[in-house]
């Protein structure tokens, strides 16, 4: 298991991270609807020791902190440092005091349980074991206790990366990871889309009474078209391919420029660059 995910865990140390900073305001505010849905559905219950897979920035580990008072404690567990300490100095600016933050891979690491209940937003899509990853969540929950995971729908449901991706493909040549010695962010955002494989994997690995429910919410992608086409060429897809391209993808990065605001334009509001996305609410339960 050691060194499994070293790659991965690089990526979003370094590249990704900066570009998560540079974009924050766009990550941060546009994945709320999904995790304020979620848990709003999903509550923990007060007093209960929840752990937050993939906290990033920690914003949805704060959200859940505040939602398990009086008397409980969120843990959010990132295998990037950079995010954690960000998530760390965030929480105490913030004044949450019951919420903690550690670094592991979650893959095989100790996460410190036993925990109540435990949640993610987007942060179980990039395992290089999904699995493992699963299977060692499930060992740090209490008997009973339930797992709450938001992940990406398939890609036609999600234009705001899926068109981007497409607009791109048609210009840069594709790079696999396989052919290229730059970091990676791991299987993608759409790797869960499918209710099947996720359900055969998470029954696989010990878990019961799992469910799909569907949320839809339209997402900002910048505050013009601009920002909108900096945001593509930054993350997601799009920018994956851009980026593992390498001098290739800096030599047509100009031309791709005109093709994304054609493609993104027709997202524009007065209000900014907003576009739909899709997900699926997962449910299971560690057995009794």
């Amino acid at each position: 298991m050691a060194g499994a995910n070293d790659v991965v865990i690089e990526a979003w140390n370094t590249v990704l991270f900066e570009k998560f900073c540079r974009f924050k305001h766009l990550l941060i505010d546009g994945l709320a609807p999904h995790s304020n849905e979620a848990l709003a559905r999903h509550p923990p219950r007060p007093g209960a020791r929840v752990l937050d897979v993939g906290c990033g920035f920690g914003d949805s580990t704060r959200l859940i902190a505040r939602q398990v008072l009086p008397g409980g404690a969120a843990v959010g567990v990132d295998c990037a440092s950079n995010f954690i300490d960000a998530a760390t100095q965030e929480a105490v600016q913030a004044g949450v005091g019951n919420a903690s933050f550690l670094v592991a891979d979650v893959q095989g690491d100790d996460l410190r349980g036993p925990y109540d209940a435990a949640f993610s937003r987007f942060g179980t899509m990039f395992f290089t074991l999904p699995g493992a990853a699963m299977r060692n969540i499930r060992k740090a929950l209490k008997p009973g206790a339930g797992l709450t995971m938001i992940v990406w729908r398939r890609r036609e449901e999600n234009p705001w990366l899926h068109d981007a991706e497409l607009c791109v493909k048609e210009i840069v040549p594709v790079v696999s990871h396989e052919d290229t010695d730059q970091v990676h962010c791991g299987p993608g955002p759409f790797s869960m889309a499918g209710p099947d494989m996720v359900s055969t994997m998470l029954r696989g690995v010990g878990y019961e009474r799992i469910t799909f429910e569907r949320f839809d919410a339209d997402i900002c992608i910048g505050c013009d078209i601009a920002e909108a086409v900096e945001f593509a060429m930054a993350l997601g897809p799009a920018g994956e391919i851009i980026r593992l391209a390498g001098d290739e993808g800096v030599r047509l990065k100009p031309e791709v420029i005109v093709a994304l605001r054609k493609t993104l334009s027709r997202y524009v509001r007065a209000d900014g660059v907003w576009a739909p996305s899709s997900t699926w609410f997962v449910s299971a339960r560690n057995p009794l």
